[in-house]
């Protein structure tokens, strides 16, 4: 009983944490799109604050899921996937707002954390 219960807030935090991703990545597009139409109107999207944010609870989810999928189905690729997009979104986001690699790490860390839930939410399936 106790194990279905861990089971189910493991793959709710790997739904949750996909969901993030997916919230990211269109931010992210959203911004450079308004970017390119209107430099004014992006004030709100720009904001240091939300991407520190955004990647405060990407590390908080991730170091919950990661870890409790790797105690559970002991896979690492999760894990490993999922901390190099974590690493890749932290890069973006020391980078001067606007420089090209910025969009491009951050596109590249939140698909990699997507991918990194996947295999954990795959890994716990077929681990039960």
């Amino acid at each position: 009983m106790l194990e279905q219960a861990e089971d189910k807030r493991a793959k709710w935090l790997d739904r949750a944490a996909i969901a993030l991703s997916g919230l990211c990545l269109i931010h992210c597009i959203t911004t450079a799109l308004l970017v390119a139409l209107a430099a004014s109107a992006t004030s709100v999207f720009v904001n240091p604050l939300i991407h520190e944010l955004g990647l405060a609870i990407a590390i908080g989810l991730g170091a919950l899921a990661f870890g409790s999928g790797l105690i559970a189905h002991g896979r690492k690729a999760p894990l490993i996937v999922g901390s190099l997009g974590l690493a890749a979104m932290a890069y973006a986001l020391s980078l001067q707002h606007g420089v090209s690699g910025e969009v491009l790490f951050t596109i590249l860390g939140v698909c990699l954390v997507a991918i990194g839930h996947s295999l954990n939410r795959r890994a716990q399936t077929q681990h039960s």
